[in-house]
C-alpha cells in the first residue's frame, strides 16, 4: 500500500503545478513578443507534462 505521505506530496505537487501553468497562461495572454511567448508555451509545455507524469502515478506500487 502507498505512504499516505507520498500521495498528500503527489496531491501537492499536483496543485503548485496547476497553479504555476494558470499562472504561466495568464502570462502568455498578456505578453506580446515571439520570444516571450515562445519561452511561456514552453515553460507551460513542460507544466504540463510533469503535471500528467504525476497524475499517472500508479497509487499503490506495482
Amino acid at each position: 500500500m502507498s505512504d499516505p505521505r507520498d500521495l498528500s506530496e503527489t496531491s501537492g505537487r499536483i496543485a503548485v503545478i496547476r497553479e504555476q501553468i494558470r499562472i504561466a497562461t495568464e502570462q502568455a495572454a498578456a505578453e506580446t513578443g515571439g520570444a516571450v511567448e515562445e519561452r511561456l508555451s514552453e515553460r507551460i509545455a513542460e507544466l504540463e507534462a510533469e503535471l500528467a507524469e504525476l497524475q499517472n502515478r500508479p497509487s499503490q506500487p506495482a
